[in-house]
């Protein structure tokens, strides 16, 4: 779900400074330009539209299935602990080409609406709260998660949806606790390795001290929306956000859903990421304003499953 970055940060200074906005590579090398081998001129800009929280609720559902439908989106992740993962499962065994990723989720957020984990976690785990379910926020699992507890879990997330007949194409994480520590964010990679698919990263992300490995994608930069953009701004804050971007490649995650009764419910206490958010984001990627923003910037819309095939790799 949401992710509170530096870049995150640095955006807010940016639309009120009107300051441009550059990303550093974490570890100072030169990146294989996907644009090139992807087939398109080196100085593209290529965007993942990625709707985050497939899964989470009915009302998540629906919308993301629309957008990936339109082509509103071209990716989306799944949060598998989640009670609605069914229904994401039943529909990505009917749309067997849908971009769709593991969203690896250690915290369940939401003050009345829980989720556990997925693997058989015994008694006293460090994933799981006095209530069984995972820990309510990303400094708890930083400051209490074994490496053993997380990787019988990320591993079991990722089984559950292959076991459900989903073809995964990469992997990210939920609110950036899996990458928020050094040991973390070598479990997701050793994922990423082992299942032999994407992870998300950017150059805006915090490595530590982690050497990553040649085949390591690192995208030019991960974008979403940051808390205190009105409503009536929405369409304005996203062109300003993207806009000024330089030619790379780029992921902008947008958290879809509709303002009913459902997620109201479960979002009741989070005005951040919460329902009028989620319909914010799902009324701007399916406005004709938006696409025509894009259109004319030149973007160049992509999917995870491009870069599968860029790399001679297929979904699991």
């Amino acid at each position: 779900m949401y992710r509170i970055h530096l870049f995150a940060f640095l955006l807010l200074l940016q639309l009120f400074e009107n300051q441009p906005l550059q990303a550093q590579s974490p570890h100072g090398e030169d990146e294989k330009n996907l644009a090139k081998t992807l087939g398109y001129p080196p100085n593209s800009r290529l965007l993942i539209i990625h709707a985050d929280d497939f899964g989470m609720t009915h009302s998540v559902n629906s919308a993301i299935e629309e957008a990936l439908e339109n082509n509103w989106v071209t990716s989306a992740s799944i949060l598998v602990p989640c009670p609605w993962f069914p229904e994401v499962a039943q529909w990505a065994r009917q749309h067997p080409d849908a971009d769709l990723g593991i969203h690896l989720a250690l915290n369940s957020e939401w003050t009345t609406y829980r989720w556990p984990p997925v693997s058989s976690q015994s008694k006293g785990s460090s994933l799981v709260d006095a209530d069984g379910y995972f820990p309510l926020n990303t400094e708890d699992v930083v400051s209490h998660a074994k490496i053993s507890d997380v990787l019988a879990e990320t591993h079991a997330q990722i089984d559950k949806a292959k076991a459900a007949g989903i073809h995964i194409s990469h992997l990210d994480d939920h609110m950036d606790t899996i990458v928020s520590s050094q040991d973390l964010l070598k479990t997701y990679l050793s994922a990423s390795h082992e299942y032999k698919i994407p992870a998300l990263l950017a150059r805006d992300f915090h490595f530590f001290h982690i050497q990553l490995e040649p085949d390591d994608l690192v995208l030019d930069g991960v974008l979403e929306m940051a808390p205190g953009i009105p409503n009536s701004k929405w369409l304005a804050a996203y062109e300003q956000m993207l806009q000024s971007l330089k030619p790379g490649t780029y992921e902008l995650i947008v958290h879809l859903g509709h303002d009913d009764s459902e997620l109201q419910a479960a979002t009741f206490d989070h005005p951040d990421w919460g329902a009028q958010w989620r319909q914010n984001d799902f009324d701007l990627v399916r406005s004709v304003a938006f696409r025509r923003f894009l259109k004319d910037q030149g973007f160049i819309l992509i999917s995870w499953r491009d870069i599968l095939k860029s790399r001679h790799l297929h979904p699991l």
